[in-house]
């Protein structure tokens, strides 16, 4: 029961040199069809997102899924298992399938990152990725979230994420915008000043 992903046929040359962006694209743009003909784009999303979370905390499957040592079947097989245990839905299980079956797994995170590109725009949100020095609270999310949806002129939705190099403080980007706020960013600037002023 349910819908099931079908494979696209297979990829030209042309597109094969347009690089992953490109071919993880075309995988979210079917999978994102499949979903809004199935009134199932919630669904999918909160499945994606559950995959994200297992890839972000799996090394052993961000190697497998990377790997072209893993036969096919083996890759098969590991994503099928996986889609079980996680309660995964037909289509998200499906596109997983037709991912490992094709040898394009390598290219699955980029894929949820433009599924999830997709569903913004369809739901009329800008995607904001925001990086900080440690986990942002709720309250600190959501001043940012209003200050860019501000800036900006629509609704937005945060995609948070840390790094400890930053020191403190956070960098926003909004497509091709950035907004460094970070300590990182203020030492680079001042050492920059101070290197112009010598």
């Amino acid at each position: 029961g349910g819908p099931s992903f079908r494979s696209a046929t297979g990829d030209s040359v042309a597109q094969e040199r347009s690089g992953v962006s490109g071919l993880a694209g075309r995988y979210a743009k079917a999978l994102f069809d499949l979903a809004l003909e199935s009134d199932a784009l919630d669904a999918t999303a909160r499945d994606l997102a559950s995959v994200r979370e297992m890839l972000d905390s799996s090394a052993d499957l961000r190697r497998m899924a990377r790997s072209p040592l893993v036969p096919r079947a083996q890759q098969g097989a590991a994503v099928a298992a996986l889609a079980r245990r996680a309660g995964l839905g037909a289509a998200v299980t499906g596109f997983l399938g037709v991912l490992a079956r094709n040898r394009r797994l390598f290219a699955l995170a980029e894929a949820i990152g433009a599924f999830d590109s997709l569903l913004a725009r369809h739901r009329g949100e800008v995607d904001a990725e925001v990086v900080s020095a440690r986990p942002l609270d709720a309250a600190r999310a959501d001043a940012i979230a209003r200050a860019v949806a501000g800036a900006v002129g629509g609704a937005v939705r945060i995609r948070a994420a840390t790094d400890a190099s930053l020191i403190g403080g956070f960098v926003v980007r909004v497509g091709s915008r950035m907004v460094d706020a970070s300590v990182r960013g203020r030492l680079r600037a001042l050492e920059a000043a101070m290197k112009g002023a010598a």
